[in-house]
C-alpha cells in the first residue's frame, strides 16, 4: 500500500469524511530539503467531516495528526492540511 493510500485509510477510518482529497505533491518540491525520489514526501490534504464541527483549527490538527500516527508522520517531509466540517 502507497503512503497515499495509508493516509487515505487512516484518515477515512477516523472521521468517515464528506471530502477527503490526499495529493502527493512531491514532485513540486523537487531539490527542496526533504524530496525523495519516488516521491511521498509531500502532502496536500483537503478534508471535510462533520467530527470537526465546533473544533478550532488547532484542534482539527492536532486530531488529523493523532489519525495518521507517529509512524505516518515521521515518513512524510511536509503535510498541509485544509480541514473543515
Amino acid at each position: 500500500m502507497s503512503l497515499t493510500e495509508e493516509i487515505r485509510a487512516r484518515l477515512t477510518d477516523a472521521f468517515a469524511p464528506t471530502v477527503l482529497d490526499v495529493e502527493d505533491d512531491s514532485e513540486s518540491h523537487r531539490g527542496h530539503a526533504g524530496f525523495r525520489e519516488g516521491g511521498e514526501s509531500h502532502f496536500n490534504v483537503t478534508i471535510r467531516a462533520p467530527a470537526f464541527a465546533g473544533q478550532s483549527r488547532i484542534a482539527r490538527h492536532r486530531a488529523v495528526h493523532a489519525a495518521l500516527g507517529q509512524e505516518i508522520l515521521t515518513r512524510i517531509h511536509a503535510l498541509s492540511l485544509d480541514i473543515g466540517a
